[in-house]
């Protein structure tokens, strides 16, 4: 019988920072100085130095999206911001070699803890580089890899080149080109062809410094008849002025490969989260993204899968909940390339007092293809009066043989349902948070056991208060 962990979960969990010195900082700004400096620390050789600066003049050239996105953007600063920050650290393998204060954060967020209980690997980023990466012995010796951009650069160039800035070009927004420029950091993840990984990889990325920028750079390689779980979890404390995370994810999964894919993201209000992550699905092969977002002051993440082979299919699950002065543009996009290959979308958003919800999807089926199918389901909850939820579907079906179904709801608690549970002594803060549950329930199941248990108490921590 399995029981239900002590995960110690607050809704300030994330919410500290020590006092640290950096051995390697790029300054404030970004130029062309800035590549320079970071290529250097890193000792990049010239193709990659050639990728950060043809992405650098592509993040100046492109405007600022606002014609469809939230006029907030214009409020970042890019000259305030620190993109590069180091303590000078390598990945260790132990937690014993990890400096200090580092692993001091680690063990506050209870990392080390999560490992032992049910991890394959865990990567561990503070700022801009990994402070930690190991993984157990036994996947190392069936030839898979976990590892970080730079390591991979050094050390697998030959599966690394292939797919790196393939499934997400530089140029396929201003994000993801500012993301090319300056990427630091990240997963790297190649699992051979039939090994199925039954524990799941996991990395951690946090903010620590003020005035910063993240820029992780993951790419997930499952090779044929392969499989894998992987988990990313973020935190970072409240400054005074903006932090910006914006991240590219890249997975490939070969013939019949499944990859799933679960964030758990819990940023703190100062955050802008602009993150790019997009799947390329072969034939027989399977791509799902889990995603929770709570926190940050703006997140901007659409999780898409391109079915290139038959029969691939294409899963997005999502959960967004936003408070006050926070905006969750989120959403997910579906593109069918190939015949008999199968599409879900599932999101859920919840806006308590002022906050602002917004589901963008994008699903093209083209005339040429056969037997495709696409279900997608968006559910928006209102807490107050004052709440705003928006969608955006975009579907776009040519021809006559495939099948698209759309589902859409917004609602809001009702003082009835409130009062009903009242009446049979529930206090009237737990009778919303009950009721908030009951609306994703399906979909935190979905979620590992650890995990979910985590999301339905930092939902009852945010609904802390929401009643009136």
């Amino acid at each position: 019988m399995s029981t239900t962990p002590d995960l110690n979960v607050e809704r300030d969990v994330g919410d500290f920072h020590y006092d640290t010195t950096y051995e390697f900082d790029a300054g404030v700004g970004l130029n062309e100085s800035t590549i320079d400096y970071i290529c250097k620390v890193k000792g990049e050789g010239d193709w990659v130095k050639e990728f950060r600066m043809k992405a650098l003049k592509i993040f100046q050239d492109k405007p600022v999206p606002t014609h469809w996105a939230s006029d907030d953007l214009n409020s970042i600063d890019y000259d305030k911001i620190r993109y590069y920050l180091s303590k000078g650290q390598r990945p260790s393998r132990t937690w014993d070699e990890v400096p200090d204060d580092i692993k001091k954060t680690f063990e506050r967020l209870g990392i080390p803890e999560k490992e032992r209980a049910y991890l394959a690997g865990v990567e561990a980023q503070f700022d801009s580089e990994a402070s930690y990466s190991n993984m157990k012995e036994d996947l190392s010796e069936q030839g898979v890899i976990f590892t970080g951009p730079t390591e991979a650069l050094r050390d697998h160039p030959e599966i690394f080149r292939k797919w790196f800035g393939k499934v997400i070009p530089i140029g396929d927004n201003k994000f993801s080109a500012l993301n090319s420029a300056v990427f630091s950091g990240g997963s790297f993840i190649y699992i051979p062809p039939g090994v199925k990984v039954k524990q799941p990889l996991q990395a951690y990325f946090r903010i620590n410094a003020e005035n910063f920028g993240q820029f992780e750079r993951t790419l997930i390689i499952a090779d044929e008849g392969a499989e894998v779980t992987y988990m990313e979890g973020c935190t970072a404390p409240k400054f005074e002025t903006s932090t910006l995370h914006s991240a590219v994810v890249e997975l490939v999964a070969l013939k019949g490969a499944k990859i799933q894919y679960i964030t758990v993201q819990n940023w703190s209000a100062n955050v802008f989260n602009l993150v790019t992550k997009r799947g390329m699905a072969m034939d027989d092969a399977e791509i799902k993204w889990i995603d929770c977002n709570i926190g940050s002051r703006l997140t901007m993440k659409y999780p898409g899968v391109v079915m290139r082979g038959p029969g691939a299919r294409g899963e997005v699950l999502s959960i967004a909940l936003a408070h006050d002065g926070q905006h969750q543009d989120t959403g997910a996009k579906m593109i069918h390339a190939a015949d008999n290959t199968t599409s879900n979308i599932i999101s859920k958003s919840i806006s308590i007092g002022e906050g602002r919800s917004t589901y963008r999807g994008v699903v093209n089926i083209p005339r040429n293809l056969k037997n495709c199918k696409n279900n997608t389901e968006c559910d928006a909850l209102l807490i107050n009066s004052n709440s705003r939820t928006d969608t955006y579907p975009a579907i776009t079906v040519r021809g006559n043989q495939s099948t698209v179904q759309h589902e859409a709801s917004v609602s809001k608690v009702s003082a009835e349902q409130i009062f009903y549970m009242m009446q049979r002594g529930i206090p009237e803060d737990e009778a919303m948070s009950l009721a908030v549950n009951g609306f994703v329930n399906d979909l935190i199941r979905e979620f590992p056991m650890e995990y979910s248990v985590e999301l339905k108490r930092l939902i009852d921590l945010e609904m802390e208060g929401s009643v009136g």
